[in-house]
């Protein structure tokens, strides 16, 4: 079957700026971590405390710390105070589907 050069009609006519471009590429590198990654599928469901995500993802609180605040700057999950427990979960049904989208094109 021959090349053709013509851009497919599903492009956009032109680029975003590089700025959001690069925001967009900051974006996919924290999806880049498997722990990161097993965090955010530890929230999928429902809030949880630091201490419930390391025994999920059977990581120490510290570690689960570390890796919340890279989640938590990225606005990919939220968190909130009650007494001294803070608990976290995903910022919004945005993360979800990324998740969601990344797992059905692994499956096909």
């Amino acid at each position: 079957m021959a090349q053709t050069n013509e851009i497919p009609a599903s492009l956009p006519d032109s680029l975003p700026p590089d700025e959001l471009l690069y925001d967009l590429a900051d974006l996919f590198r924290v999806f880049g971590d498997s722990t990161r990654i097993k965090i955010l599928y530890a929230l999928h469901d429902s809030e949880r405390c630091v201490q419930d995500i390391a025994e999920a993802v059977s990581l120490s609180q510290s570690a689960v710390s570390h890796q919340l605040r890279v989640l938590r700057d990225s606005k990919l999950v939220r968190f909130r105070r009650e007494g001294k427990t803070v608990y976290y979960a995903l910022d919004d049904d945005h993360v979800r589907t990324i998740l969601s989208v990344g797992m059905e094109h692994l499956e096909e």
